[in-house]
């Protein structure tokens, strides 16, 4: 499977993946105007285990409410998408149906018109009130316990370079004191 997750073919399609809808993106425009030239590091950088993630960037939005951001480096993204490529499927028919985040062939729209189905049938089609509950885990992404997480991908991903690479990602977005992310 790492072998799989390293090749240029991968990362192409990985680096096609994450720069979807961001084309006119500064950053964007820069690692494309090297991409073989990036490609080819990330793929000896990978292949050789030498990849580390840069640090995120963190930054505050209030949109309607105030989040703390933790964002990476396109480079980074870029092998994100590579290992979704490869781990993806693997989880794919375990998720809950209903649920549309960043998976293939689902995504907002899907997600809305899924909603206005259960809307109508429970409405009796809009002709009686109904209730919708909308909730956030707080912190969700800071909070969530990674030897947990790493002990439910040690049960699918059997590649333990896979499994370090994710360490690698995972111990990068380790928030602590002070707001910054290591």
């Amino acid at each position: 499977m790492y072998k799989q997750l390293c090749s240029k073919e991968n990362l192409m399609k990985a680096f096609i993946n994450a720069r979807r809808g961001k084309t006119k993106k500064h950053y964007i425009i820069n690692f494309e105007a090297k991409l073989e030239e990036n490609l080819d590091k990330l793929h000896k950088e990978l292949t050789n285990k030498t990849y580390k993630p840069h640090l995120l960037k963190v930054f505050i939005v209030k949109d309607p409410k105030t989040r703390r951001i933790s964002k990476s480096r396109f480079r980074d993204r870029v092998v994100h998408h590579a290992l979704i490529n490869i781990i993806g499927r693997l989880f794919e028919k375990s998720f809950i149906y209903d649920s549309h985040a960043n998976q293939k062939g689902k995504g907002t729209l899907r997600a809305i018109q899924r909603f206005n189905k259960f809307k109508r049938k429970v409405s009796k089609n809009n002709t009686k009130g109904c209730y919708v509950l909308k909730a956030d885990i707080k912190h969700y992404f800071d909070e969530v316990n990674h030897d947990i997480l790493l002990g439910i991908l040690k049960n699918k991903v059997i590649d333990k370079r896979i499994i370090n690479l994710i360490i690698k990602i995972l111990k990068n977005s380790v928030v602590r004191g002070g707001g910054q992310t290591t």
